[in-house]
């Protein structure tokens, strides 16, 4: 079997840490016990660029199980756990290619790797395994039926793919549904940021000043860790809807240029580029501390940072110094990535456990339902969101009321008035 993982003698580790994570993925579970009895996806072939995580791991084993043969690499150079990549290798025979802190290189080559079965399905965290097909791999294309999308920044590029008539096969947005965004992108993102910055620094967030640049899913949930963990948070934004709902939350909101001046933590979540710059650099505190929870760690425009130090060194395992000349030192996290992944472990896995039931939910659908699908991006299924929120519900042990036929037929007529 082809695969590139550190160390395969990490594998037993990385299967006990495999098995923990499952243990908070009932729905996930029950999938894959469907799958291994029904095999919808008997000899498909799927591509994944997903970050290399435990709970990644029960999303590829439940592929497995319903019949499919997956390659695996990674989504992001620091987000691999390498044990996880060794484990999955070793125990699951499945082609992981993913090595934790890969160079540009190795993370394209990796990429190349995965996509060298001709996939017939593409799931993708960031779309850089759809952009790889659509510019290196092009010869690949009409074997491919479809693919999912896990995160905000992905879905924006393909659907700008999308509009601009460039996109060769239908996608279906994960981010986009409910039981993925509300929570993941709220809870998971909140709490696993503010673990990644703390792991990171060891510094205390009480009485410090927070800074969240973008207030969407992500934001709300770092926002919301942070004021917990008693910090006074400010938001900055370039949406007025979303900018006066984080005033109507109770936060203050203002732009970088002002908030610069007065963070001492700095945590950017947009899907955009050079959110902090040069000139907000220029004008933050000694000992400031910047980190990214967006995407890519273009969100900091890092070489405009590296230009005005005179000199770097790395102070602690995920935190970089960068001594400017006036003799003020600014700290990046985890190289600017994704300082959830980079400095801790990512998301919990009772939170994964709804994202990637959508991920294996959603292939399942479109093997079923790729022939009659047009090249867009299209959201998940109503029933699918739904009946993953029911199954986690049951699996919490909650349960919740059913409409009488009174009120069913209250809500679908006009004739009853008021």
């Amino acid at each position: 079997m082809d695969y590139h993982v550190k160390d395969r003698a990490l594998a037993e580790k990385g299967q006990l840490r495999i098995e923990w994570a499952a243990r908070s993925m009932p729905v996930l579970r029950l999938i894959r016990e469907r799958f291994a009895k029904e095999r919808p996806l008997e000899g498909l072939r799927i591509s994944a660029c997903l970050h290399v995580t435990t709970e990644t791991a029960a999303l590829a084993q439940t592929l497995k199980a319903g019949g499919a043969e997956v390659r695996l690499c990674a989504s992001n150079p620091l987000s691999t756990q390498d044990d996880v990549a060794a484990s999955l290798v070793v125990h699951d025979g499945i082609a992981v290619f993913a090595i934790k802190g890969e160079d540009t290189d190795t993370y394209y080559a990796h990429i190349h790797h995965a996509l060298a079965h001709s996939p017939q399905i593409t799931m993708d965290d960031g779309a850089d395994l759809v952009s790889t097909l659509h510019s290196d791999k092009t010869n690949l294309l009409a074997g491919v039926l479809g693919g999912t999308e896990e995160t905000t920044t992905g879905v924006i590029r393909l659907r700008s793919m999308a509009d601009q008539g460039v996109l060769r096969y239908p996608i279906i947005a994960v981010n986009d549904a409910q039981t993925k965004h509300l929570f993941d992108n709220r809870y998971g993102t909140g709490q696993s940021t503010i673990d990644g910055i703390i792991r990171a620094t060891n510094r205390l967030l009480a009485g410090s000043t927070f800074v969240v640049s973008g207030y969407g899913w992500c934001g709300r949930g770092v926002a919301m860790r942070a004021a917990g963990m008693g910090a006074k948070v400010i938001i900055t934004e370039v949406d007025p809807l979303r900018a006066l709902e984080a005033v109507m939350d109770g936060y203050q909101v203002m732009p970088m240029a002002e908030a610069a001046r007065i963070g001492d933590f700095f945590c950017t979540l947009t899907g955009d580029i050079r959110v902090i710059r040069k000139e907000h650099f220029e004008v933050m505190k000694d000992g400031a501390i910047v980190a990214n929870s967006g995407h890519f760690n273009v969100e900091l425009d890092l070489e405009a940072l590296a230009a005005m130090a005179e000199a770097r060194r790395r102070v602690r395992e995920f935190v970089e110094e960068y001594r400017l000349p006036d003799g003020r030192c600014l700290y990046v996290l985890g190289e600017g990535r994704l300082v959830n992944l980079a400095a801790a472990e990512g998301h919990p896995s009772s939170v994964m456990d709804m994202s990637f039931a959508n991920q294996a939910l959603c292939v399942e659908h479109m093997v079923k339902h790729a022939k009659s699908l047009e090249n867009k991006v299209y959201g998940v299924p109503e029933a699918i969101d739904k009946e993953i929120a029911r199954l986690k519900l049951a699996a919490m042990g909650v349960v919740i009321d059913r409409l009488t036929d009174e009120q069913e037929k209250y809500l679908h007529s006009w004739e009853m008035g008021t």
